[in-house]
């Protein structure tokens, strides 16, 4: 039987994150981020200030993080003078989730009153025209070949109707600020399309080749569920992506986790500046 949400779930977990901002005597709260894979170091940065950390077992009937190198916490702040809720860690499919339970935070921040988020992850690079790891690049749409969707079931009318847009979910004055952020810092952005597949296992050859001949720069295992919910949210996004690795079959060279982890790592810096650099201008 498909378990289907209801507003008091999510209500219950937008209520518990009010309280502790509340609490804290923050401002609401003016955007989200969510932080993909090794991206998580800037919430634990000084850029964010007035820092409260609520594990996400401590928010009620949020998810938990099964990734074992995800911290699995909301962290509360200030960035200047916004209040932004960043949450490290989140949930996918090939972990078992419900496609709805991979975007909750969504559906929870918009009941939080935000209009605004930044989605990012880590993915594989198909352009290899254009593209290189160590690359970030802004996310002008999406393609998504699994049949589920987080907004299968009964319509949650609070959220959104029915059946609604996906043409303006990646907000091009968003994107703006980020390319002249960028620009400012002495940094290029690249754009391009995601890819979504649902894992854990990493795509094949013949898979990455057909993804390149539909129009897929990167592909991951993420964020496209998320998106897919701030649409029907009526939310504007920006989606970034850190190409960590080059895609099956691009160098024959073997997969690993290790790999994606330590770009990640490496593009610490950048990726940190330029998510305090857009958060600001916003």
């Amino acid at each position: 039987m498909l378990t289907t949400p209801n507003m008091q779930m999510f209500k219950a977990s937008a209520d518990a994150i009010s309280a502790a901002i509340r609490d804290a005597g923050l401002d609401k709260p003016a955007l989200a981020v969510i932080l993909g894979s090794g991206l998580g170091a800037y919430a634990a940065s000084d850029c964010v200030t007035d820092k409260i950390h609520l594990p996400y077992r401590e928010i009620p009937n949020f998810p938990t993080s099964t990734v074992s190198y995800q911290k699995g916490e909301l962290v509360i702040g200030r960035v200047g003078e916004k209040t932004v809720l960043f949450f490290n860690g989140r949930f996918h499919y090939y972990e078992g989730w419900e496609m709805w339970q991979t975007a909750y935070p969504v559906n929870v921040c918009h009941l939080l009153g935000i209009g605004t988020m930044i989605i990012t992850n880590a993915a594989g690079g198909i352009n290899t025209d254009t593209l290189e790891p160590g690359d970030l690049v802004l996310l002008t749409d999406h393609i998504k070949l699994c049949a589920d969707s987080p907004v299968r079931g009964r319509n949650e009318s609070a959220f959104g109707e029915r059946f609604f847009d996906m043409q303006a979910v990646y907000d091009d004055g968003i994107r703006a600020t980020a390319h002249s952020s960028a620009g400012d810092l002495g940094m290029t952005l690249k754009e391009g399309v995601y890819a979504y597949m649902a894992g854990p296992q990493f795509e094949t050859p013949a898979e990455i080749r057909m993804l390149r001949l539909i129009g897929a720069d990167v592909v991951g295992m993420s964020t496209v569920p998320e998106i897919i919910a701030a649409a029907h949210c009526g939310m504007k996004v920006l989606g970034i992506s850190c190409v960590t690795n080059f895609a099956a079959g691009v160098t024959g060279a073997p997969m690993t986790e290790e790999e994606v982890l330590d770009t990640s790592a490496k593009a610490t810096n950048r990726f940190s500046a330029l998510i305090d650099a857009v958060i600001r201008r916003l």
